[in-house]
């Protein structure tokens, strides 16, 4: 059986990320195309982002972009630098863990806004069973 190395898993997530940054791109341009239908709709269509799953999905997208931006330049050193492919583990490891630092502060800025609201519904939730 293969083992992946630090290369094969760079390789992967840098897709992946790719794809989730598409994904999201198409999204963004229904969402705008909504202001053709007029502005209450275009607000009604925009009121969906504000929820707390999408904004973890937010959060999942930022992450994805930090990686992807990060291992791009790791593979730029790897092509441009001709001792990058023996440094490749270390700059996976390092791109991880600006990945990580970059993202954690973004946690606040996306989850605080919502953290009020998310804690009342937990105290008293909507539904009453009589």
């Amino acid at each position: 059986m293969y083992k992946g190395q630090s290369g094969m898993w760079s390789w992967l997530f840098h897709r992946v990320t790719g794809l989730a940054i598409l994904l999201f791109l198409f999204i963004h341009i229904v969402d705008i195309s909504l202001i053709g239908f007029g502005p209450q709709v275009y607000n009604e269509g925009v009121l969906v982002f504000d929820g707390f799953v999408v904004r973890l999905l937010s959060l999942a997208l930022i992450g994805a972009v930090f990686f992807h931006a990060f291992n791009g330049v790791r593979i730029m050193f790897i092509d441009f630098w001709s001792k990058g492919v023996y440094y490749q583990r270390a700059m996976f490891v390092a791109v991880l863990v600006v990945t990580v630092i970059a993202f954690v502060p973004m946690v606040y800025f996306v989850i605080w806004p919502v953290l009020p609201s998310l804690y009342a519904w937990f105290v008293s939730p909507v539904v009453k069973i009589h």
